[in-house]
This record gives C-alpha cells, structure tokens and sequence, in this order.
C-alpha cells in the first residue's frame, strides 16, 4: 500500500499573500455550474497526481458539490484554451483551497503561481461575493507527496505556511496513476 505525506499550509492574513510574476494566462470565475466541465478539469488535472475520489461521482453528486454555498471555481486560460483551475469553499471564517493544478502541457509555463496569486487573493475577499461569510480569518489546503513535484515549493512561494503534516495510506495510489482520461497512452506530466 503507498503512504504518502499530507502537509498542511495555512495564512492567516491577506498579507502573505506574496504574488507571483504575471503571466500571459486570463483569469475567470466560472458563472455557470457545469459538471462535466469540473469534472474534466478535476480528470485532466489530477490524474497524473491520483486525484481518483470523484471520478466515481455521478451527474448529480457533482451538482450538489457546484452548487454549495461560498463554493467559486477560478480558471485560467491561456491561448483561449483552459490551461488549470482553482476551487475554492468558505465555510465559518476560513476558505479551503480544494483543488488546484494545471493540465500536464501548461505545467513550467509561470502560470500555476500567477492562477494561486489570484485564487488566494480571490479566497480573501469572499464575503464580498458571499455575504454568509461575515469575514475570512485563514484560507488553508493540504497537498501530498503524490501531487506534483512542484506543488509545495508553489504553495509556500505563494506565502502558505506548514502547520501539520501526517501519513496517509493510499490504496487507490498503487501503481501508475490513471492520467487525463482512459486510454491517452501518454507519460505522466513532468
């Protein structure tokens, strides 16, 4: 069975937030709840990294995650093309980074800093766009040794600091991870 090492990182103000370099990348709040739109991201971003729990959702189960209260999904795109995604969930005073990542042929182009710049900048101002948050006091993710190999080394560049790290034992992540979709027969994203 493969452990893995779940770290967590936080902030704790607006503060940390330290920008990255722009990039050519638009960035856009998706208006519509599309599930086949979040589930291909969420298929073509994660399946390099075992990103396989919501792969078994269905049409509805993926509804009811979109349309939570205090739930955005942020996207970049880069030559008119979604290039990665950020989602992100108020709940009480404090924002979750739920998924974020870019599709395998947009990873090193400086677009993964510019797209978590905006989504943390994004995640504080979210009682600006949900009133049910009367305020944000920390905006927090957890990411593992099964993501990408420059996910970290981003979150913490970004200003995230590490609060707490444990092991967790990932049946779904022995062997090689499912890729974008069934059958791309391509190598995993570097």
């Amino acid at each position: 069975m493969t452990t893995s090492i779940l770290t967590y990182l936080e902030q704790t103000s607006p503060y940390d937030v330290r920008p990255a370099k722009d990039s050519t990348a638009e960035i856009r709040r998706v208006e519509e709840v599309s599930p086949e739109f979040a589930r291909y991201f969420y298929s073509s971003v994660g399946g390099d990294w075992h990103w396989t729990e919501k792969l078994k959702w269905d049409w509805a189960r993926w509804i009811g995650h979109l349309t939570r209260p205090a739930f955005e999904t942020w996207v970049a795109y880069a030559g008119g093309v979604p290039a990665g995604y950020i989602a992100l969930k108020g709940e009480g005073t404090e924002v979750e980074v739920e998924n974020f990542g870019l599709l395998p042929s947009f990873i090193g182009r400086g677009i993964g800093g510019h797209l978590l710049t905006v989504g943390l900048q994004q995640a504080w101002t979210f009682p600006e766009r949900h009133p049910e948050l009367s305020e944000v006091t920390r905006v927090w993710l957890h990411t593992n040794t099964l993501d990408g190999p420059h996910a970290l080394a981003n979150y913490k560049a970004r200003g995230l600091r590490p609060y707490k790290t444990e092991q967790e034992e990932r049946p779904d992540a022995d062997g090689p991870p499912p890729g974008p979709w069934p059958g791309a027969n391509r190598s995993a994203a570097l």
